[in-house]
């Protein structure tokens, strides 16, 4: 498969979505829009990819959220935002998310430089985020202008309100480093810059080791729960789970927990 604006790479059951815009801080336009969408749906019935490594060319920026150099008003193309009026919206992040393109296998984000603006869209739909300890996080729209209004509302879900109110409302004026990210929980792991890669690969690859349907059924549930709230998500627990029971896997299951010696996990 060849892509002009991110790479793309299989190895040990894992997906290797790589931005690969570098030379605007992987900046999105239309092109990476469609390019990353067909990937999330394309990996929706590739089985051999049990789950999915997202990070950026480059070291300076994960994403900067869309392309301020591309034709992005309603009247000059529509290249990004494709209607006549402001009654009707063509969100240009909507392509961007797994769980938009209907994509529930796990996903790791790695970000490795500045995440702000749009690049909350992927952020927001990521199932686990590390980052570099260089890393920042920030939302400049206001300061130029744009209502702050879809970034927030997805990381609502992912940050504390006050943080995601200070982190809006201060535009350009203020970054949440790495370390203050992982403070309040935004991402679950901070490690050097060099050690990046290697930590997603070993995230991704251990979820991927797993059987598949007891992985994505529980990211389902999970994510049903954040999106529905406990009385919802409940009232389709039953069907995640039965859909989600694989017997063989059931079985596989009881001998690896009757093997010894047992796995020797990590304490993070």
């Amino acid at each position: 498969m060849s892509y002009e604006t991110i790479t793309y790479e299989e190895r040990n059951g894992v997906a290797w979505v790589t931005l690969n815009r570098p030379e605007v801080y992987n900046a999105f336009d239309a092109t990476m829009c469609d390019e990353v969408s067909s990937v999330w749906r394309m990996l929706r019935s590739n089985d051999d990819v049990r789950c999915a490594v997202l990070t950026a060319a480059g070291d300076k920026a994960f994403c900067v959220g869309i392309d301020r150099n591309e034709e992005f008003t309603a009247l000059g193309g529509g290249q990004l935002y494709g209607t006549s009026n402001n009654f009707m919206y063509d969100d240009p992040g909507d392509k961007l998310g797994p769980k938009a393109n209907d994509l529930w296998k796990p996903v790791v984000c790695a970000v490795n430089g500045m995440a702000c603006g749009g690049a909350f869209y992927l952020l927001a739909e990521a199932d686990i985020i590390i980052a570099a300890d260089h890393a920042t996080f920030f939302d400049p729209h206001v300061t130029y202008g744009m209502a702050a209004v879809y970034e927030p509302m997805k990381m609502a879900q992912r940050m504390p309100l006050g943080e995601v109110l200070r982190l809006s409302l201060l535009g350009s004026h203020e970054r949440m480093s790495a370390a203050t990210a992982h403070q309040i929980g935004l991402v679950s792991e901070v490690v050097p810059a060099d050690g990046l890669e290697a930590q997603a690969t070993w995230l991704a690859e251990t979820i991927a080791s797993q059987p598949a349907f007891a992985v994505q059924a529980t990211l389902r549930a999970i994510w049903a729960a954040n999106d529905l709230g406990r009385t919802g998500a409940l009232s389709m627990a039953s069907a995640i789970l039965t859909t989600g029971t694989d017997v063989a896997a059931l079985a596989a299951g009881q001998d690896a927990f009757a093997e010894q010696p047992r796995i020797e996990p990590r304490t993070r």
